[in-house]
């Protein structure tokens, strides 16, 4: 994830293309040099990122046999994640992009499952870069640039599918410059207000401009505004809409196991049975479920059940001991953790350990979590968007929340944790992709405090 207070070595420097055919510069050389391209780091349009596609020569042909876009406030990561695998489990060669990362940069292009090494990642921001410098020159912000290069690695992988992740909003997002076989829409709901506005009707136009005529719509949710069927309908895109064409009924028959009812390609009906509980959302899974069925792939239950108990999402409802991790930082995110995270065992505490940026919806992550916990740990987050942990603990505080401690990193905060937790304690880390990432890249305390007596008495 680019830092948009760092300061790239490169800055000053305009490479030849001599110096690109040298592959002199390493992964992370490149990626500094991207921080530079554009006077902001997000500039939505399509024409800048059209052109320079062009000139790649990414527009004159399919970059795999079939794609599906995925868009959405929430639940994108899960239903793509969980298209690849089921995928792969029937055979398919799927590559997926992806937005942000966690640790490392490679996780935004898997090809067959795996991270693309750094060598592969170099080769296409080189494309990317004589592409973009040809006259008249061109400027990318970041995420342009990374998503040309994700795209030019998946079309040289020879793939039966590409899943394609949208980063921000759907109709001006870089990724809508490739056209979808199949769209999904998960979820709609306010996030970004600076640039997609607070009108849930307008936001469900734009994630829904990745929609295409005569190709299938994927409705992913049972609250989505009209205008996402809608905008559909007016291009003359078939909708699919969970709890109309496609459903599920979770943990049937009281077992921890779920049936699935959808449509193929050809209009048949399809039921998938004793599908099992992969721990990310059954809406996002039958989602995912609906969206291969219109691709033609024909869905076995046996490998169906195989994938779904395989898959893992990092961030997402995350559990690394006592602690679980989770992305989460808009309202709608927030009140599904604060649904579906279990109690502690025992006297155990349920600790909130939560980092945001300021223009995120920090009120209303507050109060949905509010319900489930009630001590909190407060972090900075560095750069100018970062929220101070002072700030935090006073909008906690304001809503009745007990805060226990203010750390400058989310580092800082798991080692105050450290010195306090019981074994029968949990904490729940979230707020932000760059919370988790802090936390995901170093082990993570144990609770060893004595259960009994004035040890475990926090003031």
């Amino acid at each position: 994830m680019p830092d948009s207070d760092a300061v790239s070595p490169l800055a000053s420097e305009r490479p030849s293309l001599e110096q690109l055919s040298l592959k002199r510069w390493s992964l992370d050389q490149w990626l500094q040099h991207l921080e530079t391209l554009h006077p902001v780091g997000i500039d939505m349009g399509l024409k800048r990122v059209s052109q320079v596609a062009n000139r790649m020569g990414l527009l004159s042909r399919p970059i795999a046999s079939c794609v599906i876009t995925v868009a959405g406030t929430n639940g994108k990561g899960s239903t793509l994640a969980m298209i690849d695998s089921v995928a792969r489990a029937h055979g398919q060669r799927v590559g997926t992009y992806t937005s942000p990362h966690l640790l490392r940069y490679n996780e935004r292009v898997k090809i067959a499952g795996q991270e693309a090494d750094d060598q592969l990642l170099i080769e296409g921001f080189e494309h990317v870069e004589r592409a973009r410098l040809q006259e008249p020159e061109i400027s990318l912000t970041y995420f342009e640039a990374g998503t040309l290069c994700g795209l030019w690695c998946l079309a040289r992988a020879e793939l039966d599918l590409a899943v394609l992740e949208v980063g921000l909003g759907g109709r001006l997002d870089a990724i809508n410059i490739i056209d979808a076989d199949v769209a999904v829409v998960t979820t709609i709901a306010q996030d970004h207000a600076n640039f997609l506005g607070t009108d849930i009707a307008q936001i469900g136009r734009e994630k829904a401009g990745i929609f295409r005529a005569g190709h299938p719509a994927v409705l992913g949710s049972l609250t989505l505004p009209e205008s996402v069927a809608e905008y559909a309908h007016t291009l003359g895109a078939p909708v699919f809409r969970l709890g109309q064409h496609f459903q599920h009924d979770a943990f049937a028959s009281g077992l921890k196991t779920w049936r699935w009812q959808g449509q193929q390609a050809d209009e048949t009906g399809i039921v998938l049975d004793r599908l099992p509980d992969s721990g990310l959302p059954i809406d996002n899974a039958a989602t995912a479920l609906q969206a291969l069925a219109l691709t033609g792939l024909t869905l076995e239950q046996g490998r169906v059940q195989k994938a779904l108990s395989s898959v893992i999402l990092a961030g997402r409802m995350q559990w690394v001991g006592q602690w679980c991790l989770d992305v989460g930082h808009n309202p709608h995110a927030a009140e599904y953790i604060a649904n579906y995270l279990p109690f502690p065992p025992g006297n155990g505490r349920q600790w909130g350990l939560i980092g945001m940026l300021n223009d995120k919806d920090i009120d209303g992550v507050i109060q949905a979590l509010s319900a489930r916990i009630t001590d909190w740990v407060c972090v900075t987050l560095t750069g100018e968007r970062g929220c101070q942990a002072q700030a935090l603990s006073q909008r906690i505080i304001a809503q009745g929340g007990r805060v226990h401690f203010c750390a400058d990193t989310p580092q800082a905060g798991a080692d105050w944790l450290a010195k306090v937790l019981t074994l029968n304690d949990r904490v729940l880390a979230t707020g932000s992709f760059f919370t988790v990432a802090a936390l995901l890249a170093r082990p993570l305390p144990t609770g060893a405090v004595s259960l009994d007596g004035d040890e475990n008495e926090i003031r």
